[in-house]
């Protein structure tokens, strides 16, 4: 898929593409909770539903990551919305296991494709990381706001899911602002721009996928962080209402103030920006999380439920943008990008189940201690990338010595950049050739001098 989605108008359909498919996860401990509740599922059975629903959405990035070049992204994002719709909304309407379970897939399928093309449209933005802060503080206030309200329209599954769908229709009439032409179609302008003379602006360069041993690092480290997190976050329902003893509207509003937390450390993230570069936060702040989780696992009140739960959404979407713009930094084309996403999806996907086998056998303190090891082992490999393989700038000299356009467009989508760093997409100095007279095979010094501007006309 092409990233040439640039301008306030891309941006905004972006964003509320983003918010659309990341907002099945967020709402992941509430969909599990009703699907046990409403058609009685054992927390087991539960689980492995809400993880055959992500496990779709990471499917559909992975092939959009190996396919997406042949796809508009207009067209993408239009297919993964009205896969969410129809998925979704038919899994909200019946009450027969199977076809809620196939619905609800179908509907994976389409976030992760939603997610996929707001992923590739992220990459190619002038500041990934600002783009995708954007993206999950948008998303964190809808699910925020979405957790205040569905405990007051009734049990049954069908809510969660239905407000899911309604997103993506919501969403669609913005899919307008998204190119409608293929990579394909783009290269061949580019190149034929580039022949008469002019430069292509915003033209991400094709080649082989960069950093391919920081990325395959960066897309392990993050699957293993999302399954942590998520096996905790899709059993988070359950520890509130049996081991803190809370009714399900105060689950809700804790639910909803920890979001409104990440509202505030995603803010605070895009504030930031890259003073701390993007080592410090993942580090740091998946140590972080790890303690967070291991309180919120072991909590027996409600005190201790909503500080583990509040800390640890306030700093988790914070950590979360620092590694997407680490994704986005190391392909402009995007592609490190979706395949990052999807394989956090996939993480996303196995978490339900991780967690409902693992506090099945070790209970839910048991299960805190294991998640919490995980994560401090995976910070030191993400940490890693994020210090040595993240977007270096280049000085003008270095471009063509370090790989030339794509060096330039890498360089121009780095966090600090300086003014003379070439700009994302601005074409190289051209060399002109100097023809050596025939016959003479040593040619002196004195033959060449520096070009001056000249005094004729």
């Amino acid at each position: 898929m092409s990233s040439r989605t640039r301008g306030p108008a891309a941006l905004a359909a972006l964003v509320a593409l983003f918010t659309a498919g990341y907002l099945a996860p967020y709402l992941l401990p509430t969909v599990v909770g009703r699907l046990s509740a409403g058609l009685g599922l054992t927390p087991a059975q539960a689980g492995l539903a809400g993880s055959a629903l992500l496990l779709g959405s990471s499917s559909a990035g992975f092939t959009l990551a190996a396919r997406g070049d042949r796809i508009a992204p207009r067209t993408a994002a239009r297919a993964g919305l009205l896969a969410m719709a129809v998925g979704y909304g038919s899994a909200a309407a019946t009450g027969l296991v199977p076809l809620v379970v196939a619905g609800a897939v179908l509907g994976g399928v389409g976030s992760g494709t939603a997610t996929a093309v707001a992923a590739a449209g992220i990459a190619g933005q002038r500041d990934p990381h600002r783009a995708s802060t954007l993206g999950l503080l948008t998303v964190s206030a809808t699910a925020g706001a979405l957790y205040l309200t569905l405990p007051h329209l009734g049990g049954g599954h069908a809510a969660p899911l239905l407000a899911i769908a309604c997103a993506a229709a919501l969403v669609w009439p913005l899919t307008g602002r998204l190119p409608g032409t293929t990579r394909a179609r783009d290269g061949r302008t580019a190149r034929g721009t580039a022949r008469d003379g002019r430069a292509a602006r915003g033209t991400a360069p094709t080649g082989p996928l960069p950093y391919r041993r920081a990325g395959a690092v960066l897309a392990g480290g993050i699957l293993c962080w999302s399954l942590a997190q998520n096996a905790l976050w899709g059993v988070s329902g359950r520890i509130g209402l049996t081991q803190a003893g809370l009714s399900e509207v105060t689950v809700g509003a804790v639910f909803a103030a920890a979001l409104g937390a990440g509202l505030a450390g995603v803010t605070a993230a895009g504030a930031l920006g890259s003073r701390l570069g993007r080592a410090v936060p993942i580090g740091v702040g998946t140590v972080l999380i790890a303690a967070c989780v291991l309180l919120s696992s072991a909590a027996g009140s409600l005190a201790s439920f909503a500080t583990g739960e509040i800390l640890w959404n306030a700093v988790y979407p914070v950590v979360l943008s620092y590694l997407l713009g680490l994704a986005a930094s190391l392909d402009p084309r995007g592609r490190w990008a979706v395949l990052v996403g999807s394989a956090s999806s996939l993480g996303v996907a196995c978490g339900p189940v991780v967690g409902s086998l693992l506090s099945e056998h070790a209970g839910y303190p048991g299960m805190g201690v294991v998640l919490c090891a995980l994560l401090v082992l995976v910070a030191v490999p993400m940490t890693a990338v994020a210090r040595h393989a993240s977007g270096r700038p280049l000085v003008p000299g270095s471009v063509r010595r370090r790989g030339g356009a794509p060096a330039a467009v890498l360089a121009g989508t780095a966090s600090a950049t300086p003014a003379l760093v070439p700009q994302m997409g601005a074409p190289e100095q051209e060399v002109t050739p100097i023809p050596v007279p025939a016959g003479r095979r040593r040619l002196s010094k004195s033959a060449y001098r520096l070009a001056r501007p000249s005094s004729r006309g």
